[in-house]
């Protein structure tokens, strides 16, 4: 499964997984003004009838009571929207939401930021140039949330020196704690998956304040424990994300 990221103050949320109404529930979210979309894999979207739970529809409640209902600005950026459309179905899927009132559906042209809160949101692509990243900045302080997909990205300038840097851990191509080879090397996931000693490049490029890394996979079989040893080990100011975990800007 996929992860979700949620930015207070804005009320930002970032992908929606087949977990997001789950991982809500357990939060202390009570609002959230927009939502940005990175990709269309479905670890990152097939949650999306969370925006129903969100919109306050009760059927036991007539007339409706209207301050229950909310809808959601959802924010597409250039490529996503191409690649929510056709036969995935996903643009179909959210034209329902929007006809329903659930969500306000946004298409970015590259380039565009938008303004939410004070906060100045500017996506851009990566590597992998379907996927997009984002750049929120409030002052003279920055985040970077980068969603998944960083292979073979290389972090221009501007962005290095970031306040907090979220990004992906990667691949375990190799066991970080035995050195064993997990991944054959002729895999083909290799050529379009970063893997983890790749990302810690990508750490050392940026030069972030604070490192989170998160879209931990099942796969790996890491513990929190293993998760905090991890971390001490390759120090960076890295840490591990978990579900519910909050982190200041």
């Amino acid at each position: 499964m996929g992860p979700s990221l949620f930015v207070h103050g804005p009320n930002v949320l970032f992908d929606t997984p087949e977990e997001s109404r789950l991982q809500l529930d357990r939060s202390s979210v009570t609002e959230i003004a927009a939502c940005f979309y990175s990709h269309w894999h479905p670890d990152h979207t097939m949650g999306r009838r969370v925006w129903e739970a969100v919109g306050g529809r009760d059927f036991s409640v007539w007339p409706p009571d209207t301050m229950a209902r909310r809808t959601t600005d959802v924010y597409l950026p250039e490529q996503v929207v191409v690649d929510f459309s056709g036969p995935r179905g996903i643009r179909e899927h959210f034209d329902f939401l929007e006809e329903r009132g659930f969500v306000r559906v946004h298409e970015l042209r590259d380039g565009q930021t938008v303004d939410l809160g004070g906060v100045e949101i500017r996506p851009f692509r990566l590597h992998e140039d379907y996927v997009y990243a984002f750049e929120l900045r409030e002052g003279a302080r920055r985040l970077l949330v980068a969603m998944d997909e960083l292979h073979g990205w290389r972090p221009p300038p501007e962005l290095r020196g970031v306040d907090l840097a979220v990004l992906p851990m990667g691949l375990n191509e190799i066991d970080p704690f035995s050195g064993e080879r997990r991944i054959h090397q002729e895999h083909p996931v290799l050529r379009f998956e970063a893997t983890f000693e790749q990302t810690l490049g990508i750490v050392d490029a940026l030069a972030a304040e604070r490192v989170v890394l998160s879209h931990v996979e099942e796969v790996d079989g890491l513990t929190h424990d293993d998760l905090t040893r991890l971390a001490a080990q390759v120090g960076r100011g890295i840490v591990f994300a978990h579900d519910t975990m909050v982190v200041d800007v």
